[in-house]
């Protein structure tokens, strides 16, 4: 088994797609208006449209996420953060060196989905 992917499921594809354009630095690939998704070599970022699962009978709410963080690492965690501009409740944690030696920034994206933007601690000559 390989893992695949993980999908966002929102109200908002339009708004999701563009935050996580920021994030990633490039478009997201939309097959149709209401899905998109971002290829990767590890897995891949989906974003749906709430439509697109409604046969699964209310199993998903979109922007009821608070167990899930969505995680990218980057080669600096404060250009990054800073190139987000988030501001108010969008900031869950400024740029921050983590007891285990990462750096991180922790944000919501538009649904209010934990974005975490870190970096490794550069290995030890």
């Amino acid at each position: 088994m390989s893992f695949a992917s993980i999908r966002i499921v929102t109200d908002d594809v339009d708004g999701l797609v563009a935050f996580y354009e920021r994030v990633i630095g490039r478009p997201a690939e939309r097959p149709s208006p209401v899905f998109a998704q971002f290829s990767g070599s590890g897995a891949n970022l989906a974003i749906a449209s709430a439509e697109t699962v409604a046969m699964l009978g209310g199993a998903l709410t979109p922007a009821a996420n608070r167990s899930v963080i969505v995680e990218f690492e980057v080669a600096d965690v404060g250009a990054a953060f800073a190139a987000l501009a988030p501001t108010g409740d969008d900031v869950v944690l400024e740029p921050t060196t983590m007891p285990w030696g990462n750096r991180s920034a922790l944000v919501r994206d538009p649904d209010g989905n934990v974005v975490n933007l870190f970096s490794r601690p550069a290995p030890a000559a």
